[in-house]
């Protein structure tokens, strides 16, 4: 049997909706039933709320409460914010987090602003992985007044090829940019994708035949998304028992082991 190591989770409420799972208790409880070992936690609030510095300090804290072994926090970082290089430095320094979440769409930035750049770079050279989430809800589904384009993924190229080193995962990425395109991503440097929102039957199948497998993670978006969704794509592929058990859990191992 597979255990996991979940990629794209994300505490605390989801503000336009209840949606299960949204207690950390009840997450951790259902995690385990499922054989995930480990689980990346970003927070709501880390979107939402201004007071960045506050919101990662909850995340720490929600994740060292209730489940030290297993949830393991990313917090947000927002260089369009005034002093956004201190809310780096503590998610490092004080918060000891392995790595930080972006989200350009909803903090009002886009990837060629020249305080990316700096981020990225200042995350590499303190060797904290990157995770840029391109979505987090299908258009189809938002609010009416509260409307969130895609990340534009333009010149991520060239973002990755100027930060020798950027280890950089791109989460909820196919709804923004199509697996063909995305695949053209992993020359540009170290570039991985989760599967929340790989679509369509044998999807996983399909990109593994696009990408090198350690380049692809189990990720699930819940609780936004019902995690077992994402244990399906899996469980309907055809890939061999290898290559299955490097997207459930050792090719996330891997990556994480240079934090």
């Amino acid at each position: 049997m597979l255990n996991f190591i979940d990629t794209n989770l994300t505490l605390f409420h989801w503000p336009f909706r209840r949606v299960p799972f949204d207690d950390t208790a009840d997450l951790v409880g259902m995690l385990k039933q499922h054989r995930v070992t480990q689980a990346w936690a970003g927070s709501f609030e880390g979107v939402f709320h201004r007071d960045i510095s506050g919101a990662n300090e909850r995340l720490a804290r929600e994740c060292n409460d209730h489940g030290k072994e297993l949830l393991l926090p990313f917090g947000s970082v927002n260089p369009a914010l005034p002093d956004w290089e201190d809310d780096l430095r503590r998610c490092h320094e004080i918060f000891r987090m392995a790595g930080i979440r972006l989200h350009p769409n909803y903090h009002g930035y886009t990837l060629d602003r020249p305080e990316v750049a700096k981020l990225l770079t200042l995350a590499t050279e303190r060797q904290l992985l990157v995770q840029l989430c391109l979505s987090l809800e299908d258009e189809r589904q938002q609010h009416p007044v509260f409307r969130v384009p895609h990340v534009d993924a333009t010149s991520l190229d060239k973002l990755i090829r100027a930060t020798p080193g950027l280890r950089l995962q791109l989460i909820n990425t196919f709804r923004a940019l199509p697996p063909l395109k995305a695949a053209l991503l992993v020359n540009s440097g170290n570039v991985s994708f989760d599967i929340a929102m790989l679509e369509s039957v044998a999807g996983v199948e399909r990109f593994a035949q696009q990408v090198p497998i350690d380049r692809i993670l189990f990720g699930s978006h819940a609780p936004l998304f019902i995690w077992q969704s994402a244990r399906l794509k899996l469980d309907e592929s055809e890939l061999p028992i290898p290559r299955l058990t490097a997207i459930a859990s050792d090719n996330a191992q891997r990556l994480l082991a240079r934090s």
